[in-house]
């Protein structure tokens, strides 16, 4: 049987393994949807040790997926008034498939609910379509879109989707 374990992001060793996973990830399945320089730009402005760091000292928390002793994968929260915000949640590309994804969310609704929290709030690339169905699977919908300017002439054009809990 195939051990899955969620663990907290609390050292500059997690920060530094989910940097090497975000590297991994990003390029694997956001060149083709957003190009290689906006994933570059986005990899060290938000998926950096130093910007996780920063995250966290702001309120995010982030947690490392491991299944059969390796790192597969990793998300990060951040508590809102009304929601908990579902910032990232990736999985390495040959470990998806493996319920993973369906575990990671029974984590974060868990979060949310110990946080007395009844939404789940996340933005996804309004072209990543495969991510969008595995979403409105998981019971989210689409509440709106999002253009957010990053910086150095990138935009984020997403979908804001919610889940609200039972």
């Amino acid at each position: 049987m195939n051990m899955i374990e969620i663990k907290a992001a609390s050292s500059i060793l997690d920060y530094i393994q989910i940097e090497a996973l975000a590297n991994t990830i990003w390029y694997e399945h956001y060149r083709p949807i957003i190009g290689e320089n906006q994933v570059n730009y986005m990899l060290e402005k938000f998926q950096s040790v130093s910007a996780i760091k920063e995250q966290i000292d702001n309120g995010f928390e982030y947690f490392i997926v491991i299944f059969d002793k390796k790192p597969v994968g990793y998300m990060a929260v951040k508590q809102e008034p009304e929601f908990l915000f579902l910032s990232k949640i990736y999985i390495l590309n040959n470990h998806r498939g493996k319920n993973l994804g369906r575990k990671m969310l029974c984590f974060i609704e868990e979060n949310a609910k110990n946080k007395n929290l009844k939404n789940i709030r996340l933005t996804v690339n309004i072209n990543n379509t495969n991510s969008i169905k595995a979403y409105e699977k998981w019971g989210f919908q689409k509440s709106g879109t999002l253009v957010t300017d990053i910086g150095n002439g990138f935009v984020m054009d997403d979908f804001e989707m919610i889940k609200t809990l039972l």
